[in-house]
């Protein structure tokens, strides 16, 4: 951890107040926990409370009191109570409400089931551990804060300017190994924060009370789960990005807009081109005009890189169009992102250059993304036609059976008739009934021929079994 960098604040480190408590006043078990932990349930929160399976959940900051408990602490109320309210802050927003809302209760001893103190990891033997200002003095007590990923990089560890606090979340955070700060909710993998952290986003959209969702997502996995670009359809993004778990949307062209600043200072191309990938697949097909303005220059900035033009000089036009407000035109080609979160530039318009910058692993991505769109629309109309089949197969199946129990009943009722008459009627009628069976089960073998595929059909069975009128060629 770099000098530079703040621990989890303690006030006042200097006072220290005994051994970590283990018991409270009224019995309860208190076990330390880290910063921006959370649960639900005793020690530090209500349970079957005001009615039985009601369980309330807390969650904990980051700032330590100088006896070693945390100092932000939230109290969240139980499902069943959530209304234009869920979280409180203080004790005293607490005993407000109780009070509002259950004027009969004894508040005194509504605090007593539980344990409003909630004491910190970081006490240690007799004294909690000793912070600096250069961060934490060892490697044991790092480990006493960890974070639940056992990500020694997280951000849950460092201590920087003051962020808004994250709702509580009893689903992926309640996870083990899961930490909000530096696990992507899609992958569950930690994410990077090099280069300013340019491959994740966090979602900062306010959801609760004033508490942000806090969740973040490796980009190159929203693009995967078409969660981040532009999406039609229900999801209806445009060079967005939607939150899985808080449903909130945010504009990713700051965001981008932040990647290309931060190319500038970058001297290695294949980390720029990598960048600079990752704005093309967000903004590509945006119908936003600054999102446009933005590709243009992402594309000019990568077509420059193409031709082998020096890194220090790949961003120098894009500052003169910023100061300047004008777009430049180039013919950089088109730009083609995959689902899969791969961008690829393509070669120039026109043939000399295509000549001069031929890149064989250009045109294999290119030819790798139309089998892959060639094999989707085939699994689409082979889903459709292996849906077709089971339907009319077994529906014809259904049908034959339906014959033979009818063919039962027949022969039942002839062989109980001795009229001549009658029987001879009744014998007509199960002789027209084993033809009909014939012909369907005929018919059956007729469809089976589709075990073959619809195209090794005959248009006439396709036709006359399945409904499908096929078009000659």
């Amino acid at each position: 951890m770099s000098s530079n960098e703040d621990p989890v604040e303690i006030d006042s480190p200097a006072a220290c107040n005994g051994d970590t408590p283990s018991t409270n006043e009224n019995g309860l078990h208190l076990y330390p926990v880290s910063a921006n932990d959370s649960g639900e349930g005793l020690p530090y929160a209500p349970v079957d409370w005001p009615s039985p399976g009601d369980k309330w959940a807390w969650k904990v900051g980051k700032r330590i009191a100088s006896a070693g408990y945390f100092l932000d602490r939230y109290l969240y109320l139980p499902k069943r109570l959530r209304g234009k309210r869920s979280v409180f802050a203080s004790r005293l927003s607490v005993e407000q409400y109780v009070r509002s809302e259950f004027p009969s209760v004894d508040v005194n001893e509504f605090f007593a089931s539980f344990s409003w103190k909630i004491p910190s990891k970081l006490l240690k033997g007799d004294c909690y551990a000793e912070v600096t200002s250069s961060g934490l003095k060892s490697d044991s007590q790092l480990q006493s804060m960890s974070c639940k990923a056992g990500n020694r990089m997280c951000a849950s560890l460092v201590a920087g300017d003051p962020s808004p606090e994250t709702m509580f979340c009893d689903i992926c955070c309640s996870e083990p190994g899961f930490c909000r700060d530096c696990c992507c909710i899609l992958c569950c993998l930690t994410i990077s924060s090099a280069y300013g952290g340019y491959s994740y986003i966090r979602c900062e959209a306010t959801v609760d009370d004033g508490y942000i969702c806090g969740h973040i997502t490796h980009l190159e996995c929203a693009i995967r789960s078409y969660m981040a670009g532009t999406v039609g359809g229900s999801i209806g993004l445009d060079a967005g990005f939607l939150c899985r778990r808080c449903d909130s949307r945010t504009d990713l062209i700051p965001h981008i807009t932040k990647l290309l600043n931060i190319c500038r200072s970058i001297d290695s191309r294949d980390d720029i081109e990598k960048i600079l990938n990752v704005g093309i697949c967000i903004l590509h097909g945006s119908r936003k005009t600054n999102a446009k303005q933005l590709l243009r220059h992402i594309k000019s900035a990568m077509a420059k890189l193409h031709k082998g033009a020096c890194v220090g000089d790949v961003f120098k036009e894009e500052q003169f169009i910023e100061a300047n407000g004008e777009t430049p035109h180039h013919d950089t080609g088109t730009s083609v992102c995959t689902h899969h979160g791969e961008s690829i530039v393509s070669e120039r318009s026109s043939p000399e250059k295509m000549t001069s910058n031929f890149d064989h692993r250009v045109e294999s991505l290119k030819l790798e993304i139309e089998i892959d769109q060639i094999l989707q629309a085939l699994r689409k109309s082979q889903e459709f036609e292996y849906k077709l089949a089971v339907e009319r197969l077994f529906a014809q199946k259904n049908y034959i059976m339906n014959l033979y129990e009818q063919l039962d009943m027949e022969r039942s009722d002839l062989s109980s008739h001795t009229s001549m008459v009658e029987t001879d009627t009744l014998l007509d009628v199960v002789l027209n009934r084993i033809d009909q069976i014939k012909r369907e089960v005929l018919k059956l073998k007729e469809m089976k021929q589709v075990q073959n595929g619809f195209g090794s059909t005959s248009k006439e069975i396709l036709k006359d079994h399945f409904g499908l009128e096929t078009k000659s060629t």
